[in-house]
């Protein structure tokens, strides 16, 4: 789409077909006038075949001037570019996945699969923010560091799944990883979202001693415990009947959880099915915004070819009707 004329004064030359068509309208009924004695010798010729191109090579030739006009104005096609700048929000996502994570107590999905779909979506909402994620069972480690290319952070988001390292629930070890993902950080505002379905069992660190280690360096805490309480089918392989289903109580330390949120400034929220969890993510997304102000670049490129290949192409044609096809009196 043309965005502006470079040379908008050549756009006068538009006024010549206008002038010439003005100019050979008032010259009607003085035109050029052959005499004969017997008007029967032109019956045959008069408003047929060639006679009635007579007027084509000037429309030709105007619609040419017309087009040369616009490609010396230099129209210009504008490519927009919207530069964001804003200090911004650094988030790591903190992702359980440890086996107790196979719970189907948000069907159809499991308490993993719900779990990435939401995280997936808060990530797609913040596109001015860097996001990182660490995941943890019995070891914690990041599975991408603090990144603005969230389509590669959602594709390791998308890889994620139990079975990766060894079984056991290490929060405290993962929020020290995320604590020390955000240390160097010079964002604004620095946070972390916990996603956990059971208690602290492994690892070497207290889960509150990580949570002011986070606070120590500026970072922000929301915890969430998943799962709804008492039994919960879980899936089992069985060798000679294949897949079925056992009830297991649910273990999630909630004291723990809502210790280590207001440890870290943060809060505590418990998601038992899939729209609890969809709207503690949106609740978290409006609590922490940040002022973004953009700035809009457009990149300018030359766009008169279009308009200078039909001029050609139509001078072209006025030339071979001119000496060709119609034929003038001496």
């Amino acid at each position: 789409m043309i965005e502006r004329f470079a040379t908008p004064l050549a756009l006068l030359a538009l006024l010549v077909p206008v002038l010439v068509v003005l100019w050979r309208w008032r010259r009607r009924g003085r035109e050029a006038v052959l005499t004969v004695s017997d008007t029967r010798i032109l019956a045959g010729v008069a408003g047929r075949g060639r006679a009635r191109l007579r007027r084509l090579p000037l429309a030709l030739r105007l619609a040419a001037i017309a087009l040369l006009a616009l490609a010396l104005a230099r129209p210009q096609a504008g490519t927009h570019t919207r530069e964001v700048t804003s200090e911004g929000v650094d988030i790591v996502l903190v992702l359980d996945i440890s086996t107790s994570m196979r719970g189907e107590d948000f069907r159809p999905r499991n308490r993993l699969e719900e779990a990435k779909a939401q995280a997936a979506e808060f990530i797609r909402k913040r596109p001015a923010d860097r996001i990182g994620l660490v995941v943890f069972a019995a070891q914690a480690y990041t599975q991408c560091p603090l990144t603005l290319d969230h389509d590669l952070l959602l594709d390791f988001l998308g890889e994620v799944e139990m079975g990766l390292v060894e079984d056991g629930t290490a929060i405290g070890s993962a929020l020290a990883t995320g604590a020390n993902r955000l240390r160097e950080s010079k964002a604004e505002s620095k946070v972390m979202v916990l996603l956990t379905d059971g208690d602290n069992n492994a690892g070497s660190v207290d889960p509150l001693t990580a949570a002011r280690a986070a606070a120590a360096v500026g970072a922000k805490i929301y915890t969430i415990g998943v799962g709804k309480e008492g039994q919960v089918p879980y899936p089992v392989q069985d060798p000679i009947f294949g897949k079925r289903y056992q009830y297991v109580a649910t273990n999630l330390d909630e004291a723990t959880l809502r210790a280590v949120a207001e440890a870290a400034g943060g809060r505590y929220f418990r998601a038992q099915n899939t729209e609890a969890l969809a709207e503690i993510y949106a609740e978290i997304d409006q609590l922490e915004r940040s002022e973004i102000s953009s700035v809009e670049r457009i990149d300018y490129r030359e766009a008169s070819t279009p308009f200078l290949a039909p001029a050609a192409l139509l001078l072209l044609a006025e030339f071979l009707l001119a000496r060709f096809v119609l034929r003038r009196l001496p």
